[in-house]
């Protein structure tokens, strides 16, 4: 199959990521060199198997140490440098780069895909600060300017090409632009596993078929590859020729769609009093941030992850009730019901809840022949304390159950320190 690339769309996409952003943000508060240093950047120093979150390019290059080794497989060496995380920090960075970026394009035109990495539509830009080629290097130089960040870019007509002349070529070079023209001499060597998109399972089951390659991907038949994999195949084929027709689109005036948390615990659950405890500390986080915000919801999701000695990943469900709320026990009750429902004793290792189906609190029914008024006022009251005073001024007994993880809920973000 040929494609008229003439007929396609070039929305001139910029792909932005600060190289190891965690280690790079580190290295620059320490007064180390990004590039140079060898670091990393861990949950938890004291806990020996605590996982590496970022490692400096350094780093991984002389000890081949990368995001996910363990902190007891870090060689001691002098060189080597261990920090622990500081999410809020690392937030605060991602915000202001995200407000470097509004000086050069509108809000619309910049999709946060993660804390360290963005795309940016620069058609449009042409009269106020050139080219895209120029805008692009007037962005690498302010944010090593402003933030002595390293950063690596991919210019591409569309969201993929951009994405993945990152990822290949402007890791190396800093900055690499594809075109449609580029697309068979470029795109298509790129191994399967190494292109955005394609996850360690779907590559190894290309490997099994003899598809090694995105070049190999572009071979197959189109009805095969959506036969196998239903819209992701038409996606992956489509990929595969380097056309990408979804619209980059700001997120910042979206409704809230879910309110939620979730956690990995530090080691297997096998009790279910103690996951149960696990859920109710979640279900008071949700509440409350829902509470916070004046919202409230009509659906609870629970996410149970299993052991990676379990055989089943585990599951994702969901329940609706019959009126909205944010009181914690409307949707401990609701997530309860799930978990007995489904849960059937396997080593527990993540727990998430989230709060869906959301609307403006006006919207909350209260029965005022049941306690839910009563417990309405409480839950408002010990918010203000726990705003006010902290989160240890007024909290439920089930919190001090074994297996409560309300203390790493409250002094975390992410899981790791603040």
């Amino acid at each position: 199959m040929e494609i008229n690339y003439e007929e396609l769309p070039d929305d001139k996409i910029l792909c932005v990521d600060i190289r190891s952003f965690f280690a790079s943000i580190e290295a620059v508060e320490h007064g180390w060199d990004p590039l140079e240093v060898c670091l990393a950047v861990v949950g938890d120093k004291s806990r020996s198997g605590s996982v590496v979150l970022a490692a400096s390019p350094a780093l991984k290059e002389k000890y081949n140490i990368k995001t996910g080794s363990r902190l007891y497989e870090i060689p001691e060496k002098k060189e080597i440098k261990i920090v622990e995380a500081r999410m809020g920090l690392y937030l605060k960075r991602s915000l202001q780069i995200t407000l470097l970026f509004r000086e050069f394009v509108p809000l619309d035109a910049i999709h946060v895909y993660s804390i360290d990495e963005s795309w940016l539509k620069l058609a449009g830009t042409e009269r106020l600060f050139g080219d895209k080629l120029q805008v692009a290097r007037m962005i690498k130089e302010r944010i090593e300017r402003d933030f002595a960040l390293p950063s690596s870019m991919g210019l591409g007509p569309n969201m993929f090409l951009a994405k993945v002349a990152m990822d290949i070529e402007g890791k190396k070079k800093g900055l690499a632009e594809w075109t449609y023209a580029d697309v068979k001499e470029k795109l298509w060597p790129v191994p399967v596993e190494k292109c955005w998109g394609i996850g360690r399972r779907m590559s190894r089951w290309f490997n099994k078929i003899g598809v090694n390659t995105v070049g190999d991907i572009a071979q197959l038949p189109l009805d095969f590859l959506e036969d196998r994999f239903g819209i992701m195949g038409n996606q992956l084929y489509y990929h595969a020729w380097g056309v990408d027709l979804s619209k980059l689109e700001g997120h910042y005036n979206d409704p809230h769609k879910a309110i939620g948390r979730g956690i990995t615990l530090f080691k297997d659950y096998n009790n279910e009093e103690e996951i149960k405890t696990v859920i109710f500390d979640l279900a008071e986080e949700v509440g409350k941030r829902a509470r916070d915000s004046h919202l409230v919801g009509k659906t609870v999701i629970l996410g149970l992850g299993y052991s990676k000695e379990e055989k089943e990943a585990g599951f994702h469900l969901q329940r609706t009730g019959e009126t909205y709320t944010n009181l914690t026990s409307d949707i401990y009750q609701l997530a309860l019901e799930l978990f007995l429902e489904n849960y059937q004793g396997q080593a527990v290792r993540r727990v998430s809840l989230a709060l869906g189906n959301l609307a403006y609190s006006r919207e909350m029914q209260l029965n005022l022949f049941t306690d839910h008024l009563k417990e309405l006022k409480l839950s408002k009251l010990k918010d203000r304390l726990e705003n006010k005073y902290g989160y240890k001024a007024l909290f439920f007994g089930k919190s001090m159950r074994p297996g409560s993880v309300r203390e790493r809920i409250k002094t975390t973000i992410g899981g790791h320190s603040s």
